[in-house]
């Protein structure tokens, strides 16, 4: 069975967003197998300037990396990725876990991720231009990875 891990940097505060993601962690449950890794997101103090910013950004990074598996596809959601269909997300899924057994997004934090991350990454995904509360991004990312697997197994799921 398939692993997805989402190393995402910040906690989930909201409860609507928790059970959200509760929700797609069981409906998920019969497709793979989920780990969610949060990891502490750096305070950015009221005033900053690019070098604060660069060691905050830094340090969340660092983190991420510590946590990446060795043998997983690894997909980073970054504004530079690519935007991909819900078709193209499944057909995407469906040949990456033909040559590996796992498969990690990373989300980053407000800041965002590092080259040094990015250039760690088999793939780039953008789901919008548009700016997102990472929260909510953790649930597009879920409901995406869902409706990937009912796509791929020929299921029904609303368009």
């Amino acid at each position: 069975m398939l692993t997805i891990n989402i190393i995402c940097v910040g906690k989930l505060k909201e409860k609507f967003f928790k059970d959200a993601i509760d929700e797609y962690s069981k409906r998920l449950s019969k497709y793979c197998k989920l780990n969610i890794i949060e990891l502490p997101d750096e305070k950015i103090p009221e005033k900053t300037n690019p070098n604060i910013e660069s060691e905050i950004k830094t340090k969340e990074c660092n983190n991420i990396i510590n946590h990446i598996k060795k043998d997983s596809y690894v997909i980073s959601l970054d504004l530079t990725g690519k935007q991909l269909s819900s078709e193209e997300f499944s057909k995407n899924i469906e040949n990456i876990s033909m040559q590996s057994s796992q498969i990690t997004f990373i989300i980053g934090g407000s800041l965002g991720l590092t080259d040094k991350v990015l250039s760690m990454s088999n793939q780039k995904i953008c789901f919008s231009k548009m700016t997102f509360p990472h929260q909510l991004i953790r649930v597009f990312l879920l409901e995406q990875i869902f409706r990937a697997f009912k796509i791929s197994n020929g299921e029904t799921y609303h368009r």
